[in-house]
């Protein structure tokens, strides 16, 4: 298997480090780095990024540390997103994240922007997955994956799904690590 260029994005807004997303995280991040793939790892939650409030804003080009961001995403081939789901959908500093560094110019460039990158959306949740999925259509991540990362040329996008958290024994964590460092081991 050849060697991927992954950008890691951390999406829980909670900086504690006893977050599984985090713990998540690291463990893909490390798997990926023992298979010899290239990563790089970004918390939003040490952001504190302000909202874009106009169109004008979004249709500036980025300038600062949203252009080295851009410049992660352009060195990458492969991202992984991880997050909490938050009332059915994605938090919204990852909403906003992603509003700032997918800008017209960079990302938005009809369909074709980000071609050539994959993707790997990790979702955990306090339901089991298979409810959000048929009784609530898994309509959040439906939106990610047609309405931004496959606007932006990004294919394919996976789901991974990681719940119910809440009733979650030890073992099932541990399960759920295992799982996660297997897809980092290959970058997947």
């Amino acid at each position: 298997m050849n060697a991927r260029k992954v950008l890691l994005i951390d999406g829980h807004p909670d900086a504690s480090p006893d977050r599984l997303v985090h713990g998540l995280a690291k463990t893909y991040a490390t798997a990926a780095q023992e298979a010899g793939h290239a990563i790089r790892v970004v918390g939003l939650a040490e952001l504190g990024w302000p909202l874009l409030k106009s169109r004008a804003e979004w249709e500036a080009p980025a300038q600062g540390a949203v252009a080295e961001h851009q410049a992660h995403l352009a060195w990458c081939d492969h991202v992984v997103l991880l997050f909490p789901l938050w009332m059915g959908d994605m938090p919204a500093l990852v909403k906003g994240y992603l509003e700032l560094i997918l800008r017209p110019g960079f990302a938005v460039k009809a369909g074709s922007g980000l071609r050539g990158r994959s993707a790997r959306v990790i979702v955990t949740m306090g339901m089991p997955p298979i409810v959000y999925r048929l009784w609530f259509g898994g309509h959040g991540m439906a939106s990610l994956r047609r309405n931004i990362l496959e606007l932006c040329g990004v294919r394919p996008v996976r789901l991974t799904y990681v719940g119910p958290t809440d009733t979650a024994s030890p073992t099932q964590r541990l399960a759920w690590l295992d799982d996660i460092g297997r897809l980092g081991s290959r970058a997947g």
